[in-house]
């Protein structure tokens, strides 16, 4: 049975250095950068993005579409 590495350092260390042997130096690097947190607050974004629409308008418009695609068929 594994040992749980209990320091974050090593976890760290160790699971990068894994990476490493696996991949090589470059695509660990690589792997890693794909983990980006990003920055910004989505949920502030989101809602100056998106309409502010009821479910009702939001149902409305989409069997509208359909009815749409329906007759250009």
């Amino acid at each position: 049975m594994e040992q749980l590495i209990t320091s974050q350092s090593e976890l760290r260390e160790r699971g990068f250095r894994a990476l490493a042997d696996t991949l090589g130096w470059v695509n660990a690097v690589r792997f890693l950068r794909q983990f980006d947190p990003g920055s910004g607050n989505y949920t502030e974004e989101r809602a100056s993005l998106l309409p502010d629409d009821s479910l009702e308008s939001l149902t409305t418009e989409i069997e509208r579409i359909q009815d749409q695609a329906r007759k250009d068929r």
